[in-house]
This record gives structure tokens, C-alpha cells and sequence, in this order.
């Protein structure tokens, strides 16, 4: 009887079972669904094999819970990026991420963001965003930005989600805002969020003037090295920048499932005041405004029509 060569279809099938046992064999929280058949997509298979990469790195994460904070500058783009384990269903999880009336809820706790709108005034896809200094008086001095909002991915496993906008600030290019998730068990996700944007000559002149000026002693979260008296040595420059604004973005992320427990009346409250004690557990990278201050510029904001 002749040999059956594989086909590359028989071939990308084998590779495909081979990643979902390795992914079930090292993830005992994933060993149910596994023996019952449960078949995942290939988005959910790549983001829990990176999980499992993870692991030791959220074992000894100096941020006492499972997150890793990674950043990279190349070819003119500069990207900042969260790997976490969030203490929620995967259920509860999509439905905050495909609203982009929630995506407008979350980024107003970023003290940057003057203005969100995602209502039937705006097109189907898009969240008109205005960003600008902490402490602006008008959000009509900030810089608008026209973001699409974008369901990229939705599987019964695997959620995918991105704002993008063409152009931003100080000819800033190609923003993206992206976050996907799958559930790790009944009870917990695994998120990984990317903030990334390309910039030119402008942006980084202007990057440069701010690094030597307000900027100088700005850093972010990846240790480089030691100083003499054992205390970490923390990225500095544009790489330290984009590091704190993505983790402003999933601080607010988090403080908003946080919030999602309390009376409806009382959870944008609770999201501001939980998004700002979030960011005080990181003083020497996100500390900007004192509480009382950033609460009353942002109920301020948020009253603004």
C-alpha cells in the first residue's frame, strides 16, 4: 500500500494540536477544557502560549501581582506593552472591551485625555478624543484626535479590540491603542495591551526638548541596571515615556472592572478614585497631580458636554 504523504493542511492541523496540548499540559487551569474536547482558536492558543512564557516573569514581577511591562523602539515607532492576569471572567471581559462607549468611559480616567465622544453623534466606528496637558483648563485647547474603534477578533475564546487614529499630535503618527484577551478559567483573563505610535523629525525634536527640560527625570518601569546603592536604575527616554502611558491605559482598565460592582450612580466616582490610587503605587513613574487637583479637573471634564 503506498505511503499518504501530509498535505499542508494535515500539516498546519498537527501543528496546531501539538500547540494546544502544550499549552493545556503547562496550564493546569486550562486541563478541563482540554480533555473535553474543547478546541481553541488559534488567536487563544498564541496568547496563552505567550502566557506561558510569562509565567516566571509574573512569578518574580516586582509589581506583586502577575504583570510584565515591555517596551521597544524601532524603525521610527515606539510601542509600550502589558501582559497581565485580570481577576475577571472572560464574559465580563468582552463585554467591556467591544463597547466603545465603555472604551470612552475607560481612557477619560488617563489625565491626558481632555474629551472622549462615542454616542450617536459620531460615526458607527469612530471616538472623536481630545488630548492635552493634565491641567488644562478647556479640552478646546487640547489636540483632537479622530480615532476608529475596531472589533478586530471575536471568538468564544479570544477578544481583540483597537482604537487607531492616522495622525496626532506634533506630526505623532499611526496611534494604536490594542487590546486582546482570553480567559485563563471561569474566573480569569489574560490581557495583553499595546499602545504604539510612529513619529518623525517633529515629534522627536520636540520628544528630545521635552527629555531635557520637564522631562529629565522621567522614567519608566523595565530595570536596566543597579545604581551603586542596590536601588534599580529604570528606562529613561521616549522608551520610559510610552512605558507610563500604556500602563496608565491599563490602570484604567482595571479601575474601571473594579468600579463595575458599585451602584451605577457611584461608578464613575469610583473609577476616578480608583485610577488615581492605582497610579500612586507607582510614584517615581506616574505621579503628575496631586488627588484633589486631578479629581477636580476630571469631574469637571466629564461634566462638559
Amino acid at each position: 500500500m503506498p505511503i499518504r504523504m501530509p498535505t499542508p493542511r494535515d500539516l498546519a492541523h498537527h501543528v496546531a494540536a501539538l500547540a494546544l496540548v502544550a499549552v493545556c499540559g503547562a496550564a493546569p487551569e486550562l486541563a478541563a477544557a482540554c480533555c473535553a474536547g474543547a478546541a481553541m482558536s488559534p488567536e487563544a492558543t498564541a496568547l496563552r502560549t505567550k502566557h506561558e512564557v510569562l509565567r516566571d516573569a509574573f512569578a518574580s514581577s516586582p509589581f506583586n501581582r502577575p504583570l510584565v511591562v515591555q517596551s521597544s523602539e524601532a524603525n521610527e515607532e515606539l510601542k509600550g506593552e502589558i501582559y497581565a492576569i485580570v481577576e475577571q471572567p472572560f464574559k465580563t471581559t468582552v463585554q467591556v472591551l467591544q463597547d466603545k462607549a465603555r472604551w470612552c468611559e475607560v481612557v477619560m480616567l488617563h489625565q491626558n485625555i481632555k474629551r472622549c465622544r462615542a454616542g450617536t453623534q459620531t460615526p458607527k466606528d469612530r471616538m472623536d478624543i481630545v488630548i492635552g496637558r493634565k491641567a488644562q483648563s478647556s479640552p478646546e485647547q487640547g489636540y483632537k484626535m479622530d480615532f476608529t474603534f475596531n472589533v478586530e477578533a471575536l471568538t468564544a475564546d479570544f477578544v481583540r479590540v483597537q482604537m487607531a487614529a492616522r495622525e496626532g499630535p506634533m506630526s505623532t503618527r499611526d496611534h494604536r491603542v490594542t487590546l486582546q484577551a482570553a480567559p485563563l478559567d471561569d474566573k480569569r483573563s489574560f490581557v495583553h495591551l499595546s499602545y504604539a505610535y510612529t513619529f518623525g523629525g517633529v515629534a522627536r525634536m520636540a520628544t528630545q526638548a521635552y527629555m531635557t527640560t520637564a522631562g529629565r527625570d522621567k522614567v519608566g518601569f523595565t530595570v536596566t541596571g543597579k545604581a551603586k546603592d542596590g536601588q534599580p536604575v529604570y528606562i529613561n527616554g521616549v522608551r520610559g515615556m510610552v512605558e507610563r502611558n500604556a500602563m496608565r491605559y491599563f490602570l484604567a482598565i482595571e479601575a474601571y472592572f473594579g468600579a463595575m460592582s458599585a451602584p451605577s450612580a457611584q461608578q464613575q466616582e469610583k473609577r476616578l478614585q480608583d485610577w488615581f490610587a492605582l497610579t500612586e503605587e507607582h510614584p517615581r513613574q506616574l505621579h503628575e497631580l496631586e488627588r484633589d487637583e486631578y479629581l477636580a479637573i476630571k469631574r469637571r471634564e466629564l461634566a462638559t458636554p
